[in-house]
């Protein structure tokens, strides 16, 4: 549960609204008519630097941007499959472009987390969201899919079909005995299985050290000599990779959503857990003010009936009204989605009344909406299978059902609400056809550009704490403060960050290390 859902249901609403299509894409020449710039381009060799000559290829690539949707241009650049041997395959990045509405001064790549997250798909649908008018007068916005994720060459592991039921078995909490463990892990074989054959050699490469260096290629096919990133959640991570790999190329990186890299699965998966049951008290709280709350007076109390809720789902599924069935698998994720926003808590205390009187149609929905699943039950994108993907090869992650139990015990201590669903992870990635590339690690930098470090004070999905462990890794980061409920900030917390960010970005403005806006 890594910041796998949308930054906010408003944005996830548009998003979910249709996938962008490529095909229909008109190819016009440069500056033709209305609309953004199109055409061919070659990367300038003055943006290009000092590259491995087995990579020049890539990095001095023509581009072709074709008219899309519109108002955006979309292209598609190859990068390696595998950078230790350049030449043995490519792969394929997809990028759109929302041109700057005034002069230009570049580029900013966008990257919305997961991993999974696709950055074509945030841009096209929720550009107003996640960038402000003065950034979009200022700079070019172009959002792009990681390897492995949406429009670019991309994990596949199940149909649609197989998704749905696999949605029903999801979350399955309680591995009291060998048998249920041995289930588990022949369902996680059978998934493995699935993801290998459909996808191929690609689901050994969609590391994030490699989507970090296709970074440094989308940097020169835009044209640009430094690389300017807007990255939440997941996307600090991502950034944070770069900026460790190519100092010498980074321009103005905003991180919002901090994650700390030198923590393991095991400790991000408790620390999620742990901030979570954070934000449901506050939740509970903030519902008790209204006369409409459907929960009882005092916050133990209303937390205890939703636990309780929790616990009836799982042991006797739920019937919407439509027919389906929830289980507490989509009952759980459809409960998280509201807690990423603040905004949208009303939406859950609505949902949480409507299935307390035995209707869960109201969670259903936010489930699909967390799904990306379409009503007539086709799914938008592939973030949950990318998310897994990505993961098994960041991580390395435990299997030992001694140390799985203890896991899960500790879970359930700490966030006796959401830790009980969230065990047993390292089952999954144990059944991996690859294994992890990666192991935790403190970022460093010290000769990155100054970047910013944006942590809330109140985010659920990625601590606080994590924020300024990567501020403080970070040599040449300074750390910026919303005190605030829900996920990231930029976009989302008023003017007081909104123009710490755009004066950064703009100006080249550093602000002061430690600044705090509520």
């Amino acid at each position: 549960m890594r910041s796998r859902f949308p930054r906010r249901l408003a944005s996830a609403a548009v998003i979910l609204s249709g996938a962008l299509v490529l095909s229909g894409c008109q190819l016009l020449s440069p500056g033709s008519g209305d609309g953004p710039a199109t055409g061919v381009e070659s990367a300038n060799p003055e943006v290009v630097g000092d590259v491995p000559a087995d990579l020049e290829g890539f990095y001095t690539q023509q581009v072709t941007w074709e008219l899309c949707e519109e108002t955006f241009a979309c292209a598609t650049v190859e990068v390696p499959l595998d950078y230790a041997d350049p030449a043995r395959d490519s792969i394929e990045i997809a990028l759109i472009r929302s041109d700057a509405t005034g002069e230009s001064m570049g580029s900013v790549l966008v990257n919305p987390g997961g991993p999974g997250g696709s950055g074509v798909n945030i841009v096209k649908d929720a550009l107003t969201y996640v960038t402000s008018d003065r950034l979009r007068e200022a700079y070019d916005v172009v959002g792009f899919d990681p390897r492995g994720v949406g429009q670019s060459s991309a994990v596949e592991c199940q149909t649609d079909e197989e998704r749905e039921a696999d949605r029903l078995e999801y979350l399955k909490p309680e591995i009291s005995d060998e048998e249920a463990l041995e289930t588990l892990t022949a369902e996680a074989e059978d998934f493995a299985a699935q993801c290998a054959e459909r996808t191929g050699e690609l689901l050994g490469y969609v590391d994030t050290d490699s989507a970090a260096r296709d970074l440094d290629i989308l940097r020169a096919a835009v044209g640009d000599e430094d690389l300017n990133y807007l990255g939440f959640s997941y996307g600090t991570a991502l950034g944070a990779a770069y900026a460790e790999l190519f100092p010498a190329n980074t321009g103005r990186l905003v991180l919002d959503g901090a994650v700390d890299p030198s923590l393991s699965n095991e400790e991000i998966t408790l620390g999620q857990a742990q901030a979570f049951e954070t934000a449901l008290r506050s939740f509970v709280a903030d519902c008790q003010l209204s006369s409409d709350c459907p929960l009882p007076t005092g916050i133990e109390e209303g937390v205890t009936v939703i636990q309780d809720l929790f616990r009836s789902v799982e042991e006797s599924p739920m019937t919407a009204a439509d027919g389906r069935l929830v289980t507490i698998g989509t009952f759980f994720s459809g409960f998280i989605l509201p807690l990423y926003d603040n905004n949208n808590w009303t939406l859950l205390a609505g949902a949480l009344d409507q299935a307390l009187q035995g209707d869960p149609s109201a969670m259903l929905q936010l489930a699909d909406l967390a799904a990306e699943r379409e009503a007539d039950g086709s799914y938008l994108t592939n973030s949950s299978e990318a998310f897994i993907a990505i993961n098994c090869l960041d991580y390395p992650m435990t299997s030992d059902p001694a140390q799985l139990a203890a896991d899960a015990d500790e879970l359930a201590e700490a966030s006796p609400t959401f830790g009980p669903y969230l065990a047993y992870g390292g089952v999954t990635c144990d059944a991996w056809e690859y294994g992890p590339v990666l192991e935790p690690a403190p970022a460093s930098a010290p000769d990155a550009a100054p970047m910013l470090v944006i942590g809330t004070t109140g985010d659920p999905a990625t601590p606080y704490d994590w924020s300024l462990a990567l501020a403080d890794q970070l040599e040449t980061s300074v750390h910026v403060t919303w005190d605030g409920e829900g996920h990231t900030a930029y976009g989302r917390a008023g003017d007081c960050i909104g123009d710490l960010v755009d004066d950064y970005f703009v100006d080249g403005t550093v602000p002061e290390d430690g600044v705090s806006c509520d």
